[in-house]
């Protein structure tokens, strides 16, 4: 599952114990539960970080889950459903009133890329973990808001088919040198720490949370239409 955590203006939302942290309805659940707290309890200056606990930052889509569902038929059902799960998490963090940082400290594969890409800003370590988009070589499709998701969030073209259609194991600097990632560093300590003060620096401008919200999706329109994201005309001039 998941905790949340403030400490001054910033959120630290940990993903929690020594498990692949598996996209199954209970944590979509218990982000979302955490993402609406944080919202609800901002203020300017508010900056989310998300982290978690042991080898694996995300290991994707719960697919034990889904098999134990005891036919094709109930395994394509559950599968159905993580993947509809997943999709207001996105939209949650795409819609949240504060800057978002996902400080990925293991390894990210599948659906487990598409979560800390939801964010704002994204710091891997460079020893340890990979980018690891797993689709292709576990015979699934990649549903389209995820695609919209990369195609937004993601510039290179290259970056992009390297993930998707070669199944690349993106270690921390190819994903820094290709403008996945903010940057890379040599440890777990040093990602978090990293993240912290890129949360501090953020939380130093007081920006007012709506509005950041707004211009954020206004940079994504195409996830956002995919998402059902409208979006909305603020002014809350400080002059």
């Amino acid at each position: 599952m998941c905790t949340l955590k403030k400490r001054g203006n910033l959120f630290l939302l940990t993903l929690t114990g020594d498990d692949q942290h598996r996209l199954n309805p209970n944590l979509t659940s218990s982000i979302l539960s955490a993402l609406s707290q944080a919202k609800a309890q901002s203020t300017r200056g508010s900056v989310l970080i998300t982290l978690a606990e042991g080898k694996f930052f995300s290991n994707g889509f719960d697919i034990g889950w889904a098999q134990s569902a005891g036919s094709k038929q109930g395994a394509a059902e559950r599968l159905h459903h993580m993947v509809e799960s997943l999709k207001p998490v996105v939209a949650a963090l795409l819609s949240l009133s504060m800057p978002t940082i996902a400080a990925v400290t293991g390894h990210a594969a599948a659906a487990g890329v598409v979560l800390p890409l939801s964010h704002d800003y994204v710091i891997m370590r460079r020893d340890r973990g990979v980018l690891y988009m797993a689709e292709l070589d576990i015979g699934l499709t990649i549903p389209d808001y995820v695609t919209t998701l990369f195609r937004e969030k993601i510039g290179s073209a290259s970056a992009r088919r390297d993930l998707f259609l070669r199944g690349l194991k993106m270690k921390g600097d190819e994903a820094e040198k290709r403008g996945i990632v903010e940057a890379a560093y040599d440890g777990e300590r040093e990602v978090r720490e990293a993240s912290v003060r890129m949360a501090e620096d953020l939380g130093k401008r007081k920006w007012e949370g709506e509005v950041y919200a707004e211009i954020r999706k206004g940079l994504y329109p195409e996830l956002c239409a995919k998402l059902g994201l409208g979006t909305k005309v603020f002014a809350s001039p400080r002059l």
